[in-house]
């Protein structure tokens, strides 16, 4: 399958005159669209769930994949099939090659395709990275749009401060469109704000959900946060004219899943526990959660041992530093195919850190160590979606 992890191009154009030569498959469809740091996919994923559970067509485009590509193309509750996927994109090729495209932009315009072509009323678009030059922008009617939590990531693409980053975010917002948002840090809040008065868009506040009256199928109390954001788009589709009624949000949200996150697993019989937690604001969410809710997630008050890859463009020390607890332990494996930050130079930043760190060769190298040192306590792999992808497509040993 023509497609990599890498190429980043930002901009509109060249996805815009492909999109053009192919006869605007994305005017088709229409289309909501999340974006923000930490917390799309979960939102996507509820609001996917909820128009299936209305007996809507919809469709679900979302990144990064972790085993294969074809989790980003979603056709009602199934993902595209690897043959659908690699016919539409040697359909495309030619087209892309013609103007360029980088691989989530011809990722993006295949699931387009996917979508018009599969007779969906509604997709749902998750943003990849920014927003104001991301490839899911070309849609041009997105009238609903859900903040996740924006915090610092990809700052080398997006800029070094939170306002800046929430610029590029709140760049999505068009006029006439309905945003929700839960609490921001108040440099975003205070973006986002700004960019809604000045394009005319509507941004409504949403207080996060109270768990306690809601059954949702995604773990993690950071949901709360996510789910106030999808039933808020929810709502904004109803009164839009849209069939969807408390019944089928309920029911959706407590159909949603979402993998990758807080997702238990096993490994030669040993229990694990997977989250990608890949910067600094998912990792300190994580913490969080597995300080105030241990036995919910299978693990026991105390110290725990963690398996831990971090790319070597993520804030590598200040991310585990936030990940462990002060008498964890964890190993150190790189993320496979990908540059990955190494035990010396994590030490060399935080070298705190040392004695609680060790290092492995490769990821099956990790697991077996620190199993030993589990005693038979699940384990904590995290720090990257690509490690969890690498995890979850080895064979079942």
């Amino acid at each position: 399958m023509s497609c990599s992890r890498g190429g980043i191009h930002p901009g509109l154009e060249r996805l815009q005159a492909a999109l053009a030569a192919l006869g605007h498959p994305e005017r088709q469809f229409a289309a909501v669209q999340v974006a923000g740091t930490n917390g799309k996919g979960s939102i996507c994923s509820l609001v996917h769930s909820a128009l299936l559970a209305a007996g809507i067509r919809s469709g679900l485009y979302t990144s990064p994949h972790l085993v294969s590509w074809t989790e980003r193309i979603r056709l009602g509750d199934t993902a595209i099939t690897s043959g659908e996927l690699q016919r539409l994109l040697e359909r495309i090729q030619p087209i892309a090659r013609q103007f360029e495209l980088s691989p989530f932009e011809l990722i993006t315009a295949a699931a387009f395709c996917a979508f018009a072509a599969a007779g969906v009323e509604l997709a749902v678009l998750e943003v990849g990275m920014g927003g104001r030059l991301d490839a899911t922008s070309c849609h041009p009617q997105r009238r609903v749009i859900g903040f996740a939590t924006v915090g610092l990531d990809h700052q080398e693409w997006l800029g070094s401060s939170l306002a800046a980053i929430a610029a590029e975010k709140a760049a999505v917002l068009q006029p006439d469109a309905l945003a929700c948002s839960a609490p921001q840090h108040p440099e975003v809040a205070a973006v986002l704000n700004q960019r809604a008065s000045a394009v005319g868009a509507q941004l409504r506040w949403l207080e996060p959900l109270d768990l306690n009256t809601w059954s949702l199928g995604l773990p993690g109390q950071v949901q709360a946060r996510n789910g106030a954001v999808a039933l808020g788009m929810l709502q904004a589709l109803a009164a839009q004219g849209w069939p969807l009624d408390g019944a089928a949000i309920r029911q959706g949200f407590a159909a949603a899943r979402w993998p990758g996150r807080l997702q238990p697993w096993r490994w030669r019989h040993q229990p694990l526990l997977l989250d990608g937690a890949h910067n600094l604001p998912a990792a300190q969410a994580l913490r969080c959660e597995l300080d105030r809710h241990p036995q919910r997630h299978g693990l026991q008050a105390g110290p725990s041992c963690w398996v831990l890859g971090v790319l070597a463009n993520k804030q590598g020390p200040e991310l585990i530093e936030a990940l462990l607890g002060p008498e964890d332990r964890a190993w150190l494996t790189p993320v496979p195919g990908e540059a990955s930050w190494e035990l010396a130079d994590l030490l060399a930043v935080k070298p705190q850190l040392a004695g609680r760190l060790a290092a492995a060769a490769d990821l099956e190298t990790a697991l077996a160590s620190a199993s030993a040192a589990a005693q038979g306590a699940p384990l904590v792999v995290a720090g990257s979606l690509y490690l969890l992808g690498a995890l979850l497509a080895s064979p079942p040993a």
